[in-house]
């Protein structure tokens, strides 16, 4: 099909096979989310899981996608999920308006192959990097900050996210801000580790971090 033409030779035909049957669950529809989910669309994820009990508010529509004049007050995993069927009606696409716990979290993330994590906050990291290992499925973590992101990837086994915060429990995202710049580099390096993982790449960050400081234009590989 030529939407998916520029899909090649990046991809083989054996790996866009894996793309299209693979179901990939987002948690957190807002600032990295919506790219998350974009790219997914466009790439033909075959089909997405999206989970954000928030609505849109005024604060949001400096960084986050899918957030609109129009849209206040709107959920946002619904408006994410509206925004995929604009995008491409070929991707089974499911939106569940509930906050991510320990009681609802195994239910909804279902049958992903994979789970991408677009929060803002530790706790609920660390409940989905528990849910992930029961189920057995790989884990992308990805958190901003102003300048500043971070990206691994966490296999079941590996309670990465676990040693990564052990000493950081809760933090304030919003005491660095939140250009509209970060997210979008961080959410496309989350979808990167991701395809890559559904493919079977062997260059993955799998138990090491990659740390980005835009404003000195440093990118940082460290083994965890």
């Amino acid at each position: 099909m030529s939407r998916y033409e520029r899909n090649f030779p990046a991809f083989s035909e054996n790996d866009f096979e894996r793309i299209q049957n693979a179901t990939v669950c987002v948690v957190g529809c807002g600032g990295l989310g919506g790219y998350i989910i974009e790219m997914l669309a466009r790439v033909g994820i075959g089909s997405l899981i999206l989970i954000d009990g928030d609505v849109f508010e005024d604060s949001n529509q400096n960084r986050q996608l899918f957030s609109t004049e129009n849209n206040l007050g709107t959920p946002k995993a619904q408006a994410a999920a509206d925004r995929v069927k604009l995008i491409n009606k070929e991707v089974t696409t499911t939106y569940y308006h509930d906050f991510l716990d320990e009681k609802n979290g195994f239910a909804i993330i279902g049958e992903a192959d994979l789970v991408i994590d677009a929060l803002d906050n530790v706790p609920t990291r660390l409940t989905v990097q528990t849910l992930c290992k029961q189920k057995n499925i790989p884990l992308i973590h990805g958190a901003i900050g102003g300048w500043f992101a971070q990206i691994t990837t966490v296999f079941p086994e590996d309670d990465t996210l676990s040693r990564l915060y052990a000493k950081e429990k809760e933090y304030d995202s919003k005491s660095l801000g939140n250009p509209s710049f970060t997210p979008a580099l961080a959410a496309s390096l989350e979808v990167s580790e991701a395809l890559k993982v559904i493919t079977g790449k062997e260059d993955i960050l799998r138990n090491k971090l990659l740390y980005i400081d835009l404003l000195s234009n440093d990118f940082f590989t460290f083994n965890i």
